[in-house]
C-alpha cells in the first residue's frame, strides 16, 4: 500500500521523530486565549480550533529545559506499510499516522534540556462516537500487528507496538501504546496515549518518561472549565 503522508498525530510518523533520514513535519500550536465574550465552544460540546489552543501545555505549565519544537516545511513522502494488513484496510493518511480528520485540532511539540527526547500534545474535538470510533480503530490496527515495516521516504524502519494498559487519569475511554521503530541501527522509543473526555480527545505523544510526567496535567488544562 502506497499513500501520502504529511503531519502526524497517531501512528508512524509520529514516532520517526529522531530516526535519521525520516522527514516529519511538526505543528507547533500558537497558544491564544479564545476572544472575550466567546469560549469557542458551541452547543454541542465541539469545540473550535482557538479554544483548543488555549488548553494545550505551555513552557509555563511544562517547566524548565522545555522548548518549543520549531516549524518546518510540510515534507509528505511515499509511505509503503508492510507485514500489516490491518493497517492497510483503513487506507489513507490513517494507516500510517497522518493527522486525524477530525474537524477541529490544535497541536504543540516541545523538545526537552537540549537532547533528542520530546513531547508532542494534541487536542481534537468531535462528536464521542467519531472520536471512539476513530481513535479505537486506529489503535486497535496498530497494536494488532506486533511487528511490521514501513518504508518512508526510501528508508525502511522496523517498527513493533505493544498495547499498553489504560492510564488512570480520568476521561471516558483511554487508549495507550507502545512503540519501537528501526533504522540504521538505531532506535527510537515513542510512548504514546490518548484520553477522550465527551467530545474532546488529547492525544499525548514522546519520551515515555516525558509522557507519563506531563499526562495528567495536560489532561486537567484540557478538560478546565469542560
Amino acid at each position: 500500500m502506497r499513500v501520502r503522508v504529511a503531519t502526524t498525530a497517531l501512528g508512524i510518523t509520529a514516532a520517526l521523530l529522531a530516526l535519521p533520514a525520516c522527514s516529519t513535519d511538526t505543528t507547533g500550536a500558537k497558544h491564544q486565549p479564545p476572544s472575550p465574550g466567546r469560549t469557542g465552544k458551541p452547543a454541542d460540546g465541539v469545540q473550535k480550533p482557538a479554544a483548543l489552543e488555549f488548553r494545550l501545555l505551555d513552557q509555563s505549565d511544562l517547566g524548565s529545559g522545555y522548548l518549543p519544537k520549531p516549524e518546518r516545511p510540510a515534507q509528505h513522502d511515499d509511505v509503503t506499510v508492510l507485514g500489516c494488513p490491518a493497517l492497510s484496510e483503513l487506507g489513507g493518511d490513517a494507516a500510517t499516522g497522518g493527522t486525524l480528520t477530525f474537524p477541529h485540532k490544535a497541536k504543540a511539540d516541545f523538545t526537552y534540556g537540549g537532547s533528542s527526547s520530546e513531547i508532542s500534545e494534541e487536542l481534537y474535538s468531535d462528536s464521542p462516537k467519531k472520536l471512539s470510533d476513530g481513535v479505537t480503530g486506529i489503535f486497535d490496527a496498530m497494536t494488532g500487528c506486533p511487528t511490521y515495516q514501513v518504508v518512508a521516504g526510501g528508508t525502511p524502519v522496523d517498527v513493533t507496538s505493544q498495547k499498553l494498559p489504560a492510564p488512570h487519569a480520568g476521561g471516558d475511554e483511554q487508549w495507550s501504546q507502545l512503540l519501537t521503530f528501526s533504522t540504521g541501527g538505531q532506535s527510537t522509543v515513542v510512548k504514546q496515549t490518548a484520553i477522550r473526555d465527551g467530545s474532546l480527545l488529547l492525544i499525548v505523544s514522546g519520551s515515555p518518561a516525558l509522557v507519563d510526567r506531563h499526562l495528567d496535567k495536560a489532561l486537567a488544562k484540557a478538560t478546565a472549565g469542560s
